[in-house]
């Protein structure tokens, strides 16, 4: 068992939430059970309340960390030299191959509340809006026309489709071959949709 002097709290504390996510990655989130936890990093079950306030507090960064870790994929998408349409499907290509890379972390991540039943506090909530805000930027190069509260409202009916699709299609045992399905499935949705709105602003 470690003890506690050998690391400092910032170093428990990424400790921990490495040790959650690595958990989570294999069996998903039924696993993240404090004792398992302080084990995996050998320490004891005080010192994730010596770090995170309760179990929550630590689940709400594992799902943090998973945002940020689908939002800098997501930037990478969006900074290639591409036209709006074509940013559009690569945004989608890369959320479809993050969910199902990561399905139990990417899994977690949109759910209203936490396991103990505590309401996601508004710096999250910021954060899961900021995922789909990198859909709504691309629409206005699209369909300049378009007033820019119909281009919002259109980017979100599409991103609650890719993500509908990514729900129905993937999971923790998900293979190359039916991450790829998925991919063909959503880039189905997003040339139909598109074909559509392109229309309707003629």
């Amino acid at each position: 068992m470690a003890r506690r002097s050998e690391h400092s709290q910032e170093e428990i504390r990424g400790m921990l939430l490495r040790a959650a996510q690595s958990l989570v990655d294999e069996e998903g989130c039924a696993a993240l059970k404090a004792r398992r936890i302080a084990r995996e990093i050998g320490y004891t079950v005080a010192s994730i309340y010596m770090v995170y306030a309760n179990m929550d507090d630590l689940i709400l960064h594992v799902r943090d960390e998973t945002l940020r870790e689908l939002g800098d994929l997501l930037d990478e998408a969006i900074a290639l030299p591409q036209t709006g349409k074509q940013g559009v499907r690569e945004l989608a290509a890369v959320y479809v191959d993050f969910a199902g890379r990561r399905y139990n972390r990417w899994s977690m991540l949109f759910t209203p509340r936490l396991p103990g039943g505590a309401a996601l506090p508004e710096w999250y909530r910021q954060r899961e809006e900021g995922i789909f805000a990198r859909f709504e930027k691309a629409f206005p190069d699209i369909a300049p026309s378009r007033p820019r509260r119909e281009n919002s409202r259109a980017a979100r009916a599409l991103w609650g489709g890719i993500h509908g699709i990514c729900k129905l299609s993937l999971h923790d045992k998900s293979d190359a071959a039916a991450i790829q399905e998925t991919q063909h499935s959503v880039q189905l949705l997003v040339d139909n949709f598109m074909r559509g709105w392109l229309a309707g602003a003629e």
